[in-house]
């Protein structure tokens, strides 16, 4: 019995597709809470929790065609023979294969500040600053506040990062996500592209005007695999573009969607 990504649910089952939302790494579910309750008015919005994240299962495998075939569980779980796909960062790398894939599930999609290349690793400062903290020793989210802070300068990041902060069972704190297996897992899902293939749906690029996870030569091979694609910069945000600029985000999200 293969296992299914835990959710939260949106919005009624006659409003068309659904429009089934990924988050990035070290994000869950809860970061599109106030999406996914805008966007319910009108249709149905999943927002998964991908495996090791959030209140999904811990499993030591965490590539792309791992998440890939969470996501096709998923959407059999749901019953749904289309969906709308929304990726995000990380969860924008699996929303591409996913597309390229299996084409004929796939409605229309949305990337949100990713592109389908490689990258080099660039999230060292927040392992050693995660892998620094013994949670065992840490009273509340403040004392880890205050330990991150002597790791890291970004308020926006750390505020991220505590968001993944709970009381356990036994009553001491823990990270929502599997720090260990993302550290050791990283190459898999990082510094890998997606694979060779076009999905030639309607397909929304979104890109934050202050990143630069999306370049201006990226586009080339954008086009190439999936050609029927429009790219739009929200103003005023970096990667975190859902939560810089929502207003603008779920504008071009809306607009793109009822095209």
């Amino acid at each position: 019995m293969k296992q299914i990504l835990q959710s939260k649910i949106y919005g009624a089952e006659n409003g068309g597709t659904p429009l089934v939302v990924m988050h990035g790494l070290f994000g869950m579910a809860d970061n599109w809470g106030s999406f996914g309750r805008s966007f319910g008015e009108k249709r149905q919005i999943h927002l998964l929790d991908l495996r090791n994240h959030g209140r999904s299962f811990h499993s030591n495998g965490m590539s792309i065609e791992d998440m890939v075939e969470d996501l096709s569980v998923y959407i059999a779980s749901i019953d749904s023979k289309k969906v709308l796909l929304l990726g995000h960062s990380l969860g924008g790398k699996v929303a591409m294969q996913f597309a390229i894939d299996h084409p004929e599930q796939v409605e229309k999609l949305i990337i949100a500040d990713i592109a389908p290349k490689a990258y080099p690793p660039h999230h060292e400062d927040i392992f050693n600053a995660l892998c620094a903290i013994d949670m065992n020793h840490m009273d509340n989210r403040k004392d880890v506040q205050t330990k991150l802070e002597t790791y890291l300068d970004d308020p926006g990041v750390i505020q991220f990062l505590l968001k993944n902060v709970y009381i356990k069972e036994d009553r001491k704190l823990g990270w929502r996500f599997n720090l260990d297996i993302l550290q050791q897992k990283y190459a898999d899902f990082i510094t890998i592209s997606v694979k060779a293939g076009i999905y030639a749906g309607p397909t929304l690029f979104l890109a934050g005007e202050k990143s630069r996870y999306i370049l201006p030569e990226d586009k080339v091979k954008i086009k190439e695999q999936f050609p029927d694609v429009s790219f739009k910069t929200v103003p005023n945000a970096g990667h975190w573009v859902q939560a810089e600029n929502p207003q603008a985000f779920d504008k071009f999200v809306a607009d793109f969607l009822e095209q």
